[in-house]
């Protein structure tokens, strides 16, 4: 496999870098525009990720129309802010109903414009200016793209149903209603947009992933939507490669790299795919960005402050056992190692003699994978498909009583969104917390504070409009008060030591302050700094994660450091 540099790839007009937070897309988008602006290039790069650090990557402050880099001639780069988008776009739909809609409904609406769909619609909105602005257009040679729109949002713009008026009025049980009302101005530009990415003369779709198996199986799911909607002209880029190995520790991500790029996803190996090596530097600054596609090796300031005043996963455990809480929850964002710090946490509570319960609701369920969970815990799954599908039956029989084809059309699509799977799980995620009144109940993956307020507000509506059939599950009641209870749950945010994990996890730590569920422990994974490594190159690596968890301290005083495994 060849390594990822501008001689070996075709450069088209648009370039869109998508991905999952923290494999380096902004850092191979921004290394992409730079080099093709040092070849007399006219480029254009925009970020439309809520988490980007083109900031601080280009040392300056920038905004959503474009700021020119003096020492890049020819590079202009636009930082949008999707969520400051999203403000304001939620503020336009629900403004025209205040005062003429009841107040629990008004709040039912914005806790459904509140959730992650809404912040793509409100970026595909800002970003599609750029992909069919003539103007725009003709002044530049490329126009790159740091994170792309999703199939889901894509599909839904797509959908005749997104333009009619039942969206900003229906409250049919579908969460992503209301996302698209007051776009149907824009429908001619939406749909240029959807045809320029589906044209593989112009538009070049990167994917970009760790060497690790859940990172190949995300980015396949993303291949094959993405895929499905025509956009087929894709590219792999397998970031953060390591190429050699000096001590037991090195040696070991070494040998796991080369196994998962071994074994990656059959659908992948069409694509064609590039190697880009791991870099023992931040790629932050105009030189490092340059150094990007060579070998040159970057001097780094020394960083010797110390790490070991911070708690180790062991002190976690202790806390929570001594804390007699039932409800324990491992969050975080896709990558970070939820799945395996909750079989830690139940293994340690389980070696102390509780009975314990250890479940998921991941749909790629990655505790299947585990197989160093105690014999003498009870481990069970969410079938995510059967619980969707029960939902989509009982939310589509509703629709079709009253509404045309095509407007079930779109309530199909909007079912299969991320919040409706969520909201899918949700009865049985709460007979599993009703659980917790027998035994200790360790939970991967949880609801976000979104979909928590979402179905708070939900059922209060559909008790004020009796929308729903028979009674509402106590345990489906209760589940909410017993979350916002600190003496009953305890939620664990899990992050990297890295840039965009770090973002997320701040991120998600506010979702849930929105939905008044507290969080005490964070834990700080995969960490180098307190792993003892010798190998010279991970120790240069180990140095730029201090920065991260000195900025982990700030947000919480209860963190656990867990080192990179040579297991």
């Amino acid at each position: 496999m060849k390594k990822f540099n501008l001689e070996n790839i075709n450069a088209t007009k648009y370039l869109f870098f998508t991905g999952k937070g923290g494999v380096g897309k902004t850092s191979i988008a921004c290394s992409v525009a730079v080099g093709l602006a040092d070849q007399g290039k006219k480029v254009l790069l925009i970020s439309t990720d809520p988490a980007s650090n083109l900031q601080d990557v280009f040392g300056r402050e920038l905004s959503g129309k474009g700021v020119s880099i003096p020492e890049v001639k020819g590079l202009v780069v636009a930082n949008l802010d999707p969520e400051e988008a999203a403000k304001e776009y939620k503020e336009s739909v629900i403004a025209p109903y205040r005062g003429k809609l009841p107040e629990k409904t008004l709040a039912n609406m914005e806790e459904q414009l509140s959730g992650s769909c809404t912040v793509e619609i409100a970026a595909f909105d800002q970003f599609s200016k750029f992909i069919t602005d003539e103007k725009t257009s003709s002044e530049y040679d490329h126009i790159i793209f740091d994170t792309a729109p999703t199939g889901h949002t894509i599909r839904m713009l797509q959908l005749p149903s997104a333009w009619s008026n039942f969206i900003s009025e229906s409250t049919n049980g579908a969460s992503c209603l209301g996302q698209l009302s007051g776009l149907k101005s824009k429908k001619e530009i939406y749909k240029n947009a959807v045809l320029n990415l589906s044209d593989a003369n112009k538009t070049t779709l990167m994917l970009v992933a760790r060497p690790e198996k859940t990172s190949f199986l995300e980015i396949k799911r993303t291949s094959e939507e993405l895929s499905k909607l025509d956009i087929k002209n894709q590219m792999l880029i397998i970031n953060g490669v390591l190429e050699n190995y000096g001590d037991s520790l090195s040696k070991k991500i070494y040998e796991d790299q080369q196994q998962s790029i071994e074994e990656i996803p059959s659908e992948l190996k069409s694509i064609k795919s590039y190697l880009s090596p791991l870099k023992d530097y931040n790629l932050v600054g105009i030189e490092a960005i340059r150094n990007f596609f060579t070998d040159k090796q970057m001097i780094t300031e020394k960083d010797d402050s110390e790490v070991s005043k911070y708690n180790t996963i062991k002190d976690l455990i202790e806390d929570v056992y001594g804390s007699k809480k039932k409800i324990i929850f491992t969050m975080g964002k896709g990558g970070v190692g939820k799945t395996s710090t909750a079989v830690e946490i139940a293994n340690g509570l389980a070696n102390k003699g509780l009975k314990v319960l250890l479940t998921t609701t991941d749909p790629a369920n990655h505790l299947i994978y585990e197989n160093e969970i105690s014999n003498n815990i009870e481990v069970t799954g969410i079938d995510e498909k059967k619980e969707l599908e029960k939902y989509k039956e009982e939310v589509l029989s509703k629709a079709k009583e009253t509404m045309s084809e095509e407007d079930v059309a779109y309530i199909e699509e909007d079912l299969s969104s991320p919040c409706t799977q969520e909201i899918a799980v949700f009865r049985a995620f709460a007979e599993i917390v009703d659980k917790s009144k027998e035994e200790v109940v360790v939970i991967d993956t949880a609801p976000t504070g979104h979909t928590l307020l979402l179905l708070d507000s939900t059922l209060s509506y559909h008790k004020e409009v009796q929308r729903t059939k028979g009674e509402i599950p106590e345990s489906v009641q209760q589940l909410l008060p017993r979350l916002r209870d600190f003496n009953q749950t305890e939620v664990v945010i899990v992050t990297l030591p890295e840039a965009t994990p770090v973002f997320e996890a701040e991120r998600l730590k506010k979702d849930l302050e929105r939905a008044e569920i507290q969080n005490k422990w964070w834990i700080i994974n995969k960490s180098l700094t307190s792993s003892n490594t010798t190998d010279n190159f991970l120790k240069k690596l180990a140095g730029n994660e201090k920065k991260w968890i000195q900025k982990v301290s700030e947000i919480s005083g209860d963190i656990a450091i867990v080192p990179m495994s040579k297991k």
